[in-house]
């Protein structure tokens, strides 16, 4: 999972120091008073056979922060019965990686149906965040709901600590999609992910998006973890188009 020569030059021209998780995410927070990543699509030199043969690959993501500088490079871990089958469904993995090429963060899901009309707890999404590999900081639950998303972050004991919520997004078209982070009682916003609009010729060519996170720099470094990883889940559930000839290998930052 070396990332390509692209990430490198940014490396070499952007970042002087190797930091541990920890501290690139107190680094991003200390510019003003909000901690800003960005996940942006890398498009790739075979894109046009993935467009073509519409066989799913595993996703690849580019975090950088609010001044543009490389963080982590992010890739799924899969095999190809399950990328293919099971869509944008599947159970995965995905790994965090700093400038070493060393894992320092892993988000993963299991494998859940899915039915808005179900409140089954089989049909509800959970990621679990261990930071670093191996150590569970927290887990994002999905919370029933016919239309709207709405998801509870909670710590490792699996104590609530924050609310996300967020409109319909089929309904949000042309538009951003704001999902806001909330104070576990639902009164306060203090953050967001938002999913970028890039326009109609790239939206109907590509399913790769722009993700932009933004939480308050003294939020616990746990849970600005769990956010960055709710975002991928973020992800996979609303924006990865199933049994699409537009599912390619991808990064986002």
């Amino acid at each position: 999972y070396l990332p390509g020569p692209h990430q490198l030059e940014f490396l070499t021209n952007g970042i002087h120091k190797i930091l541990s998780l920890p501290d690139q995410m107190e680094l991003a927070g200390e510019i003003g008073c909000q901690h800003t990543i960005s996940f942006s699509p890398f498009e790739l030199p075979w894109f046009k056979m993935m467009l073509i043969s519409g066989y799913e690959t595993c996703n690849k993501y580019e975090v950088k922060n609010a001044m543009g500088h490389w963080i982590y490079f992010a890739a799924e871990e899969n095999d190809d019965y399950n990328l293919n089958c099971s869509g944008p469904l599947r159970s995965f993995t995905i790994k965090l990686f700093d400038s070493t090429n060393q894992p320092v963060m892993q988000v993963s899901r299991e494998f859940h149906c899915s039915s808005c009309c179900c409140p089954c707890i089989c049909c509800l999404q959970e990621l679990e965040v261990q930071a670093p590999l191996g150590n569970i900081i927290g887990y994002v639950k999905q919370n029933w709901h016919p239309c709207l998303p709405k998801f509870t972050i909670q710590n490792e004991a699996r104590e609530n600590v924050l609310k996300i919520t967020a409109p319909c997004v089929p309904c949000q078209c042309y538009q951003d999609v704001n999902f806001e982070v909330k104070t576990v009682d639902g009164k306060s916003t203090i953050g967001n992910i938002v999913k970028k609009w890039t326009g109609l010729a790239r939206e109907v060519a590509t399913d790769a998006s722009i993700f932009q996170i933004r939480f308050p720099m003294d939020l616990d470094i746990n849970m600005k973890a769990i956010i960055t990883g709710a975002c991928f889940l973020m992800d996979f559930m609303f924006f990865e188009r199933a049994g699409s000839a537009n599912n390619q290998n991808r990064r986002r930052r």
